[in-house]
C-alpha cells in the first residue's frame, strides 16, 4: 500500500510551524493545543474521547502540555500498540536577526533569504521548489504531522489494524524532556487501563546528509547516549605578583580540556559505527568580577556521546583524564617554578601540591565518614532549599552550587578535582535483533523501505544509531539498571532537581526506530525539510512498518 499524502501532510507542517513554539514559551502549549484540536475534530475521537488528552507536563518549572492519542484497531483482538513521537517544541530564532518574524512563515522566508546574503547551495534549493524552509519544519514539526496524518488515517480505517497506535506530541525536547517524561506517565496508565502490550516506538526526528555529496535518506535504529560528565577544581589562591604560591584551577580545567575535547581515544564504537568524540561545552571559573587574586574555583563540562558504554564506564574513563591532566600540571608547574627560580637566582623548593581527583560519589562518602548524618541533612536541605527557592534555576549552575556547599565541610583544602554528572540522562539503544520485539521491528522497517524505495529517487540507508540526541532515549534501557546507579550517586542534583524514570521506562521498554524527517541545516536561519521523502516516503514507511507489527 502506498498512500497520497503528500498534500495533506505538507498542508499540516505550515500549520505547524506557522505557530511559534520555542521551548520554554507558551507556544509549546498553544501548539500541543492546535493538535489536540485537530483529533478532537475527527469523528473517531468524537465518540472516544477517553483516548486523546491535552497533558500538562508534570515537575516543571513552567506550564507547558502533550497532545496524546490512542487509535484502536478493529482488525482482530490483538493489544499490540505501536508508540509514534516526535516533539513540537524548537530552538529560538535569534539567528534570523530582524527577520524573526517571517521564521514561521514558510511562504513569505524564501524571499527573505534572498536578501540574507544566504550560500549557493540555500539559493539552489530555494529555486528547486523542493524544500519548504521555517524554524521548526525540519526540527521536527514536519515528521509530527506526518503522525497526525496516520491517527487520523488509521482513526477511519481502524479495520486495517490488528492492535492499536498512540502518538505522541511532546514539549521541551530541546531542554529536560519534561514532555516525554510526563508522557510516560500516560502511556502506564493506558497500559493499564487498555491491556495495551507495546511493542516499538518510532520517532520522527531529523537526519541530514553527512556531507555535501551525500545523497542517501537514513533510517536509524537505536539511538545514540549522552552524558555531560563535569569537573569542579578548586585551587589555592594568591596574588598574581605571587603567582607561585598558589594553584590556579583555570590551568588544569583547561589542561583536562586538553586531554578531553575532540579526543577519539575518548569515541565510542558499537556494531561499526562511532561516537564523534566529547566537546567542551562550558569552561569557566566562579569569580565574579575582576581582582588581582586568582580564582576559588573553576569548572567545565563536556558533551559524551556513547554506543556501548555506561554511565559507570564514563565517569571511570573521566577519572583516568583528570588524574592525568592534574599529574601533568603539577609537573609542569613545578618545572616553571624551577626555571624561574634559576632565572632570578631565587632559593628553589619543590611545590607542595598534590593531585586529588574524587568521583562527587567519592567526595560525598568521603565528607559523610568525617560528619557523619550531619552532613548528609545539611546537604540534602541545602539542595532541597535551593531547588524550592529556584525551581527554574539551571540544573548545570545548581550542581555547581551543591558541591560549592560541600566543599565548605571539606577538612582538607587543598586543590581537589570532582568528577560529576550535571545533565539529564540520555540513554543509549542499541538494537541487536536478539529479542522477539527487536527483530519484529527490524524486519518490519526494512521490508517498509524495500516497498517505499520504488518511490524515492534517492537511496534509504540503515544504520544502527540516531546519531543526535533525542526523545527515543526514554522509550528503553540497554544499560543493565544496575548500572544506573554510577548516574545516580554522581549526580548532584538527583533526588532533588532531577530524577530519571527508570521504573517507567523500563514499564514501556520498547525497540525504536527513528523514521525521520530530512532536510539541511537543522538549528539554523537556513533550516529547511525535503518535501517529497518527508511528507510523502517517510509517511508510507512509517505506515507500512505499523501495518506490518499489527498483523
Amino acid at each position: 500500500m502506498y498512500l497520497d499524502c503528500f498534500d495533506e501532510v505538507k498542508n499540516i507542517t505550515k500549520e505547524l510551524v506557522k505557530i511559534p513554539s520555542i521551548v520554554k514559551t507558551s507556544g509549546e502549549s498553544d501548539v500541543a493545543k492546535w493538535i489536540y484540536d485537530y483529533y478532537m475534530k475527527l469523528d473517531y475521537f468524537k465518540d472516544n474521547t477517553d483516548q486523546v488528552v491535552f497533558q500538562q507536563t508534570i515537575n516543571d518549572e513552567i506550564t507547558r502540555h502533550n497532545a496524546i492519542a490512542l487509535v484502536k484497531g478493529t482488525k482482530g483482538e490483538s493489544n499490540k500498540t505501536v508508540i509514534l513521537m516526535g516533539h513540537i517544541d524548537t530552538v529560538g530564532v535569534d539567528d534570523f536577526g530582524t527577520n524573526r518574524e517571517a521564521a514561521f512563515n514558510p511562504d513569505k522566508l524564501p524571499e527573505v533569504l534572498k536578501e540574507m546574503n544566504v550560500s549557493k547551495d540555500v539559493l539552489e534549493d530555494i529555486e528547486s521548489g523542493e524544500y519548504m524552509f521555517g524554524r521548526g519544519s525540519l526540527d521536527m514539526k514536519a515528521g509530527v504531522a506526518g503522525h497526525m496524518y496516520l491517527i487520523k488515517y488509521f482513526s477511519e480505517n481502524p479495520e486495517e489494524l490488528d492492535g492499536n497506535l498512540i502518538a505522541i506530541a511532546e514539549c521541551d525536547e530541546e531542554d529536560n524532556s519534561h514532555g516525554i517524561i510526563s508522557a510516560l506517565k500516560i502511556l502506564k496508565q493506558w497500559k493499564k487501563e487498555h491491556g495495551l502490550e507495546y511493542v516499538a516506538a518510532i520517532n520522527a526526528d531529523y537526519s541530514t546528509p553527512y556531507h555535501k555529496k551525500d545523497e542517501n535518506r537514513y533510517v536509524y535504529f537505536g539511538t545514540i547516549g549522552k552524558l555531560l560528565p563535569s569537573f569542579y577544581v578548586t585551587g589555592k589562591e594568591t596574588h598574581v605578583g605571587d603567582s607561585f604560591g598558589g594553584f590556579n584551577p583555570n590551568t588544569l580545567v583547561a589542561e583536562i580540556t586538553r586531554k578531553i575535547d575532540l579526543n577519539p581515544e575518548l569515541c565510542d564504537e558499537a556494531q561499526g559505527e562511532v561516537t564523534v568524540p566529547p566537546t567542551s561545552l562550558k569552561q569557566t571559573d566562579t569569580k565574579v568580577g575582576y581582582t588581582v587574586q586568582t580564582p576559588l574555583a573553576a569548572y567545565s563540562y563536556y558533551n559524551f556521546f556513547t554506543h556501548s558504554m555506561s554511565p559507570r564506564d564514563v565517569i571511570e574513563k573521566m577519572k583516568e583524564k583528570a588524574e592525568e591532566a592534574f599529574d601533568e600540571v603539577l609537573e609542569r608547574m613545578d618545572a616553571s617554578y624551577k626555571k624561574y627560580c634559576e632565572m632570578g637566582n631565587h632559593t628553589y623548593m619543590p611545590l607542595p601540591y598534590k593531585k586529588r581527583v574524587y568521583t562527587w560519589e567519592g567526595f560525598y562518602n568521603e565528607l559523610l565518614t568525617i560528619h557523619g548524618d550531619k552532613f548528609k541533612l545539611n546537604i540534602g536541605n541545602f539542595a532541597t532549599d535551593l531547588n524550592e527557592k529556584n525551581p527554574a534555576m539551571d540544573l548545570r549552575d545548581f550542581s555547581v552550587s551543591v558541591i560549592e556547599e560541600a566543599w565548605k565541610w571539606s577538612v582538607d583544602k587543598s586543590p581537589v578535582a570532582v568528577i560529576y554528572y550535571s545533565s539529564l540522562f540520555s540513554a543509549r539503544i542499541e538494537m541487536t535483533g536478539k529479542t522477539p520485539k527487536e527483530k519484529a521491528l527490524l524486519d518490519s522497517v526494512k521490508a517498509s523501505i524495500d516497498l517505499v524505495q520504488e518511490h524515492s529517487d534517492k537511496p534509504i540507508v540503515v544504520k544502527m544509531f540516531y546519531p543526535y540526541i533525542s526523545d527515543s532515549s526514554f522509550m528503553a534501557l540497554s544499560d543493565d539498571p544496575h548500572e544506573l546507579v554510577a548516574l545516580e550517586k554522581n549526580m548532584p542534583s538527583w533526588g532533588t532537581k532531577y530524577n530519571h524514570p527508570i521504573d517507567d521506562v523500563m514499564d514501556i521498554n520498547v525497540p525504536v526506530v527513528n523514521i525521520g524527517t530530512y532536510g539541511k541545516d537543522g538549528h539554523k536561519f537556513t533550516e529547511r525539510v525535503h518535501m517529497k521523502y518527508t511528507f510523502e516516503n517517510v509517511t508510507n514507511m512509517t505506515c507500512n512498518t505499523i501495518k506490518s507489527l499489527l498483523v
